[in-house]
Parts: C-alpha cells; sequence; structure tokens
C-alpha cells in the first residue's frame, strides 16, 4: 500500500507542478521518477527520452532475469509486444509502393487454399475489421500449425469490414502474404527491407537465433515466462532500436507519408486501434503516435509526439502495468515550460 501510495504522490506532484524549470531540471526529475518507480517495484527495465532530435535521457533500472544477478544495460533487448504489429503492417506497404499488391486486393489472390479468403481484403487485416475467429492456440506450435488452424475455419465471426476485433490470425495473415509475394522468409524481408534499412542492426525477430544481450521476462514471484513458441514475428529490440525505427518511419525513410497516413487509420468505434496503435491528426496530420505491448511479462510503450518533439520508450521485463502513468508523468515533465 505504502509503494503504491509514494508513487501516486509523486504523480500527483509532477502533474502539479507549475514551476518553470530547465532542461537539465527536468532530466532530473524523470531520472527521480524512474529511481523511486524501479525502488518501490513498479519499474524493471529501461527508458530512452528523445527531445528535439537528442537523446536527453537513457537509462536502465532492475535486472535481466528471475534470478537478479545480472543488471540491465541499455544495449538490452525486450520483447515488445503488439509494437511488434507495424513492422508486418509498414513490409504490405513497402510491397503496396512497389505495385505487388493493393489495399483492396482480397487475400485469396496471395492465399487462395482459405475458404473465406474471398471475403477479407488487406485493409481489413490492417484494421483488424476480419472478422476471422481465433484458432486453437493450444494445439499451436509452429507457423505451419498456424495456417492449418486458419484452414479448419468454416465461417467467420462477422461480415469483414463492419465489426472490428483485434486477434493475431490478422498478424500471421500479414506475413504469410509477405512470404507468398517474396517468396523468402518474413523474418529475413524484415531484417532486409526494414531493419538493415532502419540502422537496427541488432534487432531480433523469433525464433531468436541469438538471445544474448536479452531480457527474460518474469513475475513478481520470480517465476520466468515460458520459453517462446518457434513462432515468426514476435520481436526483441532496444530502446535505441526503437528510436530509430520511430525517426525512420516518421521521416518517410521506409514508406512514404502516404503510406503511413494510411496505416493511421482506424475502424469507426471506439476504443479501436490502427495498424500503428493510435495516432492523433491535427489538420491531416499526425501529430501523435502511440502503440503499447504485453507479451507474458514484458510490457512496452512507445509515444511521438511530432508537434512537440519528443519520443518516449520504457521496456520493461516484470510486468506491473504502471508504464501507461510512468509515461504521463514524463510527458508532463516535458511540457513545463524552459526557465526564462
Amino acid at each position: 500500500m505504502l509503494r503504491k501510495l509514494a508513487f501516486q504522490i509523486l504523480i500527483v506532484l509532477l502533474f502539479l507542478s507549475n514551476n518553470a524549470i530547465s532542461q537539465t531540471s527536468k532530466i532530473k526529475q524523470i531520472d527521480s521518477l524512474m529511481s523511486l518507480s524501479n525502488k518501490i517495484g513498479e519499474f524493471n527495465g529501461n527508458i530512452l527520452v528523445s527531445k528535439n532530435n537528442k537523446i536527453i535521457y537513457n537509462n536502465s533500472f532492475g535486472y535481466v532475469d528471475a534470478t537478479k544477478t545480472k543488471h540491465l544495460t541499455t544495449d538490452i533487448r525486450f520483447n515488445i509486444g503488439s509494437i511488434t504489429k507495424e513492422f508486418s503492417a509498414v513490409a504490405l506497404m513497402q510491397l503496396q509502393q512497389k505495385g505487388k499488391l493493393k489495399l483492396d486486393d482480397y487475400v485469396s489472390k496471395f492465399i487462395p487454399e482459405l475458404q473465406w479468403a474471398n471475403e477479407i481484403t488487406i485493409k481489413d487485416l490492417l484494421q483488424y475489421t476480419s472478422g476471422i475467429p481465433n484458432v486453437n492456440w493450444k494445439m499451436i506450435k509452429n507457423d505451419q500449425d498456424v495456417l492449418d488452424g486458419l484452414m479448419q475455419i468454416d465461417t467467420l465471426d462477422f461480415k469483414p469490414g463492419t465489426n472490428y476485433d483485434y486477434n493475431m490470425n490478422n498478424i500471421f495473415l500479414r506475413q504469410f502474404i509477405v512470404e507468398r509475394l517474396t517468396k523468402i522468409p518474413y523474418k529475413t524481408y524484415v531484417e532486409e527491407y526494414i531493419f538493415k534499412p532502419c540502422k537496427m542492426y541488432d534487432a531480433e525477430i523469433t525464433p531468436l537465433i541469438n538471445d544474448r544481450n536479452t531480457a527474460k521476462g518474469f513475475n513478481n514471484n520470480l517465476v520466468p515466462d515460458k520459453t517462446d513458441l518457434p513462432l515468426t514475428g514476435g520481436t526483441y529490440l532496444t530502446t535505441n532500436n526503437l528510436l530509430k525505427w520511430s525517426t525512420c518511419l516518421h521521416n518517410n525513410k521506409i514508406i512514404n507519408k502516404k503510406s503511413v497516413h494510411q496505416l493511421a487509420q482506424q475502424y469507426n468505434l471506439p476504443e479501436t486501434q490502427s495498424a500503428l496503435g493510435q495516432v492523433k491528426f491535427k489538420n491531416g496530420k499526425i501529430i501523435e503516435h502511440l502503440h503499447d505491448g504485453r507479451y507474458g511479462n514484458y510490457e512496452a510503450i512507445m509515444i511521438t509526439n511530432i508537434e512537440e518533439k519528443f519520443t518516449i520508450i520504457l521496456l520493461d521485463n516484470n510486468y506491473n502495468g504502471k508504464i501507461a502513468e510512468i509515461t504521463e508523468a514524463i510527458i508532463e515533465i516535458l511540457k513545463q515550460k524552459k526557465a526564462s
């Protein structure tokens, strides 16, 4: 109770602070926030804050795994959960820009063996409006099992494009389409055409070949997460990797501006997500991009405010559900006016 109270008091103080502060003071406030968050058991992970295209804070708090024998460092990778979905979306937009596909194309054009694929478009996969029900995940052990499970589905949950359901089948189908079109494994495609151009050289996609410098998820009882299934797509990145990704995406170095805007569109219902997570527009321009993720005891959040030129990234391997609140506090610190 005292730990939560201390955290809440700090949040309130930061939100109510009206004092004009210098950037040096802001960095000190961020450091105090993160140190206390770690001390009271609310954050075990890495943080990076960038302002005006310059990293102003980059730090690590806590341990690599449940043994608590090795401290985290800033070059450690974490599973980024749902943020990884951006890569399959961008891969499809790259292929569209090359004339290989259109968002209005039906999935049956690429994966004809799925009996309902002539009803679902690529756009539906990007906006989670496909209506595909879940496969039996207890039976899934590899990518082929996923495809076999999809082939056993005979009825969609709803008419594609008429409702929203956020599930992993949309992601796997995106990846399968990339593989069918390019004739190379999805993992290889992302490494070659996304990670390499964005200089994300130590980024890893599952199945992991090299798990050195990789944090392991664990709960508050120090029980480690189960080993990953050999499914393609889960992504392990450093905070610096994610900063490079955000910079690459929003400077149109990986796909053009039109493609980024298409990915930012979401289905018109409350609490839905676009392929890029939650995106805010102002006068037709993207002003903020926020995406969070969870996988086992990993949690991740990335927010880029294009108007105010800051990016905040938090990666954690000991889930406590507090990184959104911590991020809000950091935003309040950054928004305080600099002393004149």
